[in-house]
């Protein structure tokens, strides 16, 4: 693999840590505003939404200049969105503060995933963009637990002064490491538009709202649901993260394995999974071994799911990847913001801390359906044209035969 993908993951290690740091650092946040935890909930949704608004705006804006000049400009606004909301004095700029990062989020990991598929063959390209998420997913082993830590301990306003300078960090990578690309040529935004046009890239997108959506459902609120039901105390919440991330790495690698071989399969597998666990993790959340278990694979289920839809919206858009590929990531986002919304309805009606597992395992088990439905369409397509394929010759030769 080229080192620029390092300088990728490095980038995604900084974004993943402060879009998942959030969720250890709730109610430490809402006691400190004096807000509810599910009003805290707004700073993920806040999020999410910048997220599915940023990656198609900045975008656009990017096809002006050349892909390597934009990932940098992305970090630049990336560390001002987290040094705003380590300052903040209310809650009102702490939310737009972490809106002002969002905003490079989605494009960074779209324009990244173009980058990284066009580094490497076309046989390797979702293990590129496996190795990209990585960074995403060893943030929640590190950066994540580390950032959790800090906030609980010294104060939450130093865990985002450290991801502002890890945003720094991620800058300084991709103007080392990432090769200077010519800026694409003959590409407008209609040929970028035109992939939306494919019912299977839509498909793809919503299977990813639904299916990442699901995992958000539950981990929005993993730190009241582990400590006011599993039992487990407020620091234990770090180490429960530290198992949530590390059953992302290793789905996120399998998940790129796989895709490259059989990719629809692999979301068929993951997607009934997925849901079925959500479903198992209402009952295992009142045991603390069992809830610790139901988080590694949580997170395992969850990320493998990443590298097949966006391989897939790659391969769907073929020619003008870049928006839909940016669009997808905002489409993981615009998951969590409707699964965190979600929730944080469930809680509040009174439901309970583990209400919202079984809207994460509805949101699953519907992106299965959807999966199922874009196999079965692609598979009629293929018939069809197999069809077609084998009677061209038929007319032609009774043509000749008659002549």
């Amino acid at each position: 693999m080229p080192l620029a993908l390092l300088a990728l993951a490095i980038g995604a290690f900084g974004i993943g840590t402060t879009e998942f740091v959030i969720m250890g650092l709730l109610p430490e946040v809402a006691a400190d505003f004096q807000v509810s935890i599910p009003t805290a909930g707004f700073l993920v949704t806040g999020y999410a939404l910048g997220v599915v608004l940023g990656a198609p705006l900045m975008t656009v804006l990017g096809t002006r200049v050349t892909r390597k000049r934009m990932l940098m400009v992305l970090m630049v606004l990336f560390v001002i969105g987290n040094a705003v909301s380590a300052v903040a004095p209310v809650f009102g700029v702490m939310l737009a503060g972490r809106v002002i990062a969002s905003l490079a989020h989605g494009a960074f990991f779209g324009i990244g995933s173009v980058v990284a598929a066009d580094l490497v063959a076309p046989q390797k390209k979702a293990g590129a963009i496996a190795m990209m998420f990585t960074g995403l997913t060893v943030a929640n082993v590190i950066g994540v637990p580390l950032g959790t830590y800090i906030g609980q301990n010294v104060g939450w306003r130093t865990t985002f002064f450290i991801v502002a300078a890890l945003g720094v960090v991620g800058l300084l990578g991709v103007a080392r490491l990432v090769p200077e690309q010519p800026k694409a040529e003959g590409v407008r935004l209609r040929h970028e538009l035109a992939a939306f046009r494919n019912v299977q890239v839509l498909l793809a997108m919503a299977m990813t709202v639904l299916g990442f959506g699901g995992v958000f459902a539950a981990i929005t609120y993993i730190t009241p649901m582990m400590t006011e039901i599993a039992g487990y105390s407020a620091s234990s919440v770090t180490w429960l993260l530290v198992l949530f991330g590390l059953g992302m790495v290793g789905g996120n690698l399998l998940g790129g394995k796989f895709a490259d071989r059989h990719l629809m399969p692999m979301l068929y597998v993951s997607l009934g999974a997925l849901a079925a666990v959500l479903a198992v993790f209402t009952l295992t959340a009142h045991n603390k071994i069992a809830a610790a278990v139901t988080i590694v694979l949580i997170g395992g289920l969850g990320f493998a799911t990443v590298p097949p839809l966006q391989k897939r919206v790659l391969d769907q858009a073929a020619g003008a990847p870049t928006l839909a590929s940016a669009v997808n990531i905002g489409a993981f986002n615009l998951g969590n913001a409707l699964s965190a919304w979600l929730g944080g309805l469930v809680i509040a009606a009174g439901l309970g801390y583990t209400a919202p597992n079984w809207v994460g395992a509805v949101l699953a088990a519907s992106a299965l359906v959807l999966a199922v439905v874009s196999g079965l369409l692609e598979r009629r397509t293929v018939t069809h044209s197999r069809r077609v394929a084998g009677h061209i010759p038929e007319p032609v030769a009774v043509a000749e035969a008659s002549r």
